[in-house]
């Protein structure tokens, strides 16, 4: 598909968007476009791979999503070479020494340079705003009157600037595991971060319980025992075939193990496992997070990630406001505060200013939108759903009490019930309603 480069200049340069359709099974009613978060992961891959976990929904829906500007197989943003990239997120992401900050800094700074040095200014036009009126531009080549959508963790950010441009094209729309519009970057950062903290104690928890936790066998012991490891890890970083298993791929191997309970098992036994010095397993963790290739390459997640956050909202412009707040942070969450304000930091170096400024989201106008939030979500907390239901003219929010990162992929029945009866017949949860 082709889309304006710079909507205000509609005839002028155009960029692709590649976009995959699965025809629906039944009578064909519309399309479901899709969207899996980010931002920077394809969704031309999501479709491909989990195709299959929509499928009560594609009687007389084609399953339709596309890689946003900037992502995957649409003109993607590149910053850095894969070896660059590699350095970038193997750096300490939470520095105790001068020597420590200084190279955080220097690979913060050297993203953003290199950003702008190879995309210029392209980089004015990848943001979600522009990426809404894109998927309104898809909603109309697929010849649908309205837009029918469901929008994970980031897509849920993308299904509100939809929202707030054209609240009168949707017909329905599921956002699950909402983003708040309305949070400033740094709040977001603190949010997200005591949501991955309450996340970590219930994984902490729930390996305890099993009897067979390498890390103690109490809550507390257990604790220590992920503290004296990533201590460990951190001072003196191991070789594993050849890569580097240090505090940065650490951090990113432990997060990316908590977006699903049933990642729990392997992950507490691949922390064992880092404890008798074989690491493979923690890094494997690790790239799934990073979208890193068995070849050593890298989609382009992390550098679009980057380049759609830092023009969406402003971020803090001098080093000194990140240091106070990851001090501040790592008092509030010990074992991601710090690391997730930090992750933020090419922000204050990039070269292109942001697009929009934090507001909320009120899509008068628009019909009823489902809100799905998890109470014990790490990436997403709860928080945001509540508050993105409320600022919604339309918002009806719909509550998963568990743990993990989204909702409708986990196959809740409960839930599935409701997206279903929601997506197929319009019909909206009563007020309150949780599925457990």
């Amino acid at each position: 598909m082709l889309v304006p480069l710079d909507y205000s200049k509609p005839t002028g340069r155009t960029l692709h968007i590649a976009v995959i359709r699965q025809p629906s099974s039944g009578q064909h009613e519309g399309s479901l476009i899709i969207n899996p978060g980010g931002p920077g992961a394809s969704g031309v891959t999501f479709e491909a791979e989990a195709a299959s976990s929509f499928s009560q929904l594609t009687d007389h829906y084609d399953l339709v999503s596309f890689d946003p500007r900037g992502v995957g197989l649409s003109d993607p943003i590149r910053c850095v070479t894969s070896t660059q990239l590699t350095a970038f997120i193997n750096t300490d992401p939470v520095p105790s020494t001068a020597a420590e900050h200084a190279q955080l800094v220097a690979q913060a700074k050297l993203m953003a340079d290199d950003c702008f040095k190879r995309n210029g200014q392209y980089l004015e036009h990848v943001g979600t705003i522009d990426q809404a009126r894109d998927m309104d531009v898809l909603r109309a080549a697929l010849g649908d009157a309205k837009l029918t959508y469901y929008g994970a963790s980031y897509g849920t950010y993308l299904g509100a600037k939809y929202a707030q441009l054209f609240p009168t094209h949707i017909r329905a729309m599921v956002l699950d595991g909402a983003l708040n519009p309305d949070e400033p970057v740094t709040q977001e950062n603190l949010v997200q971060a005591e949501g991955f903290e309450t996340d970590l104690h219930d994984f902490l928890a729930a390996c305890v319980k099993s009897g067979s936790c390498p890390l103690g066998s109490t809550d507390a012991a257990a604790q220590a025992g992920l503290e004296s490891l990533k201590a460990r890890i951190t001072a003196h970083p191991e070789t594993v075939d050849g890569r580097e298993l240090g505090a940065g791929e650490f951090f990113e191997g432990l997060a990316a193990g908590l977006y699903s309970t049933s990642d729990w098992t392997d992950l507490w036994q691949v922390l064992g496992n880092v404890m008798k010095g074989q690491g493979a397993g923690l890094l494997l963790f690790a790239d799934s997070l990073t979208e890193r290739n068995g070849n050593g390459s890298y989609t382009n997640l992390i550098e679009s990630n980057l380049a759609i956050n830092c023009i969406d909202r402003p971020s803090p412009r001098r080093v000194a406001t990140y240091d106070a707040d990851a001090t501040k942070f790592a008092k509030l969450s010990p074992d991601f505060g710090a690391a997730i304000e930090y992750g933020s930091l090419p922000c204050a170096f990039w070269k292109v200013p942001p697009v929009e400024k934090v507001h909320k989201v009120h899509a008068a106008g628009a019909p009823p939108i489902l809100v799905i939030g998890t109470t014990r979500d790490p990436a997403t907390p709860y928080v945001w759903a509540q508050a993105l239901a409320r600022q919604l003219k339309s918002g009806v929010l719909l509550t998963h009490d568990g743990d993990g990162h989204t909702a409708y992929l986990d196959h809740d029945p409960c839930v599935d019930a409701v997206v279903k009866a929601y997506i197929d017949n319009l019909t909206t949860p009563k007020v309150g309603t949780t599925c457990a």
